[in-house]
């Protein structure tokens, strides 16, 4: 009973973080529905702001789940766990977006997308970012619970624990091995999918984290390091902007070569 009373706080604050990813979730689909039902007329506007939302949703989840996983870095089945299941929560409400530069600009080099469309996607990515720090900000003021402390969200924790050239090859490898996937598994039923994606993103997560965090997405990396961009701009831009873009740019350049060949 004793010990049941020493792990209950911790509980909570565990259920409390879930909690708020859960609620962000929701009041996240019911935007995406307010919106499809409003602005479905006004193509560029309606594009802009699903992928707003979905940027911010996956931003701001991304934080609360590093947020958790740093409590028990010894025990990462947890943490990995959450992982894999809103990776399925993000596979099935985000359908149509990409929350990832890098997929944008992969449409884009394989034609599937206009520039200005790309574009448009782009800028609602980065404002989804920026917007997701500073909501996390906010929410962690509140003090909901005993992980969540403002200050936190405003300091640098530099996740890149390797040499630069190793974190380079490392953000470009998980980011060559996601955005493979997404090609290759289009013609794959989407229930299934969305679980092999699923199992992808926890499988890198679990082999790059201790390296770079594995983020192979740079709106994300913007939002989760905004600080360490600010304090060693250059090297955070090469890992986490500049590699998965190069990689991207392979990726694409083999697809098409395939395609041809």
């Amino acid at each position: 009973m004793t010990v049941l009373r020493g792990l209950w706080p911790e509980v909570q604050d565990n259920c409390t973080s879930l909690g708020l990813m859960l609620l962000l979730v929701l009041f996240m689909g019911l935007a995406r529905v307010v919106t499809r039902q409003q602005l479905h007329r006004f193509t560029m506007i309606h594009t802009f702001v699903l992928e707003f939302l979905a940027t911010f949703q996956l931003c701001c989840c991304t934080h609360e789940l590093q947020l958790l996983s740093e409590q028990e870095p010894a025990h990462p089945t947890w943490p990995l766990t959450l992982v894999y299941f809103f990776s399925l929560v993000h596979g099935l409400t985000l359908v149509g977006t990409s929350s990832n530069p890098c997929g944008v600009m992969m449409q884009m080099l394989l034609g599937g997308m206009s520039s200005e469309t790309g574009a448009l996607r782009l800028s609602a990515q980065l404002i989804g970012a920026l917007c997701s720090r500073y909501c996390v900000s906010v929410l962690w003021s509140l003090g909901l619970s005993k992980y969540h402390l403002d200050e936190r969200s405003f300091a640098c924790r530099n996740p890149i624990q390797v040499d630069l050239p190793k974190a380079i090859i490392t953000e470009a490898i998980c980011s060559f091995i996601f955005h493979s996937a997404l090609l290759h598994f289009q013609e794959v039923r989407t229930k299934l999918r969305i679980h092999l994606l699923a199992a992808i993103i926890t499988f890198l997560v679990y082999t790059g984290g201790s390296l770079t965090g594995a983020v192979f997405n740079p709106a994300l990396a913007l939002s989760l390091h905004l600080k360490c961009f600010d304090e060693a701009f250059l090297r955070f831009f090469i890992v986490y902007w500049l590699a998965p873009s190069l990689e991207t740019r392979c990726s694409s350049t083999l697809e098409l070569f395939v395609e041809q060949g």
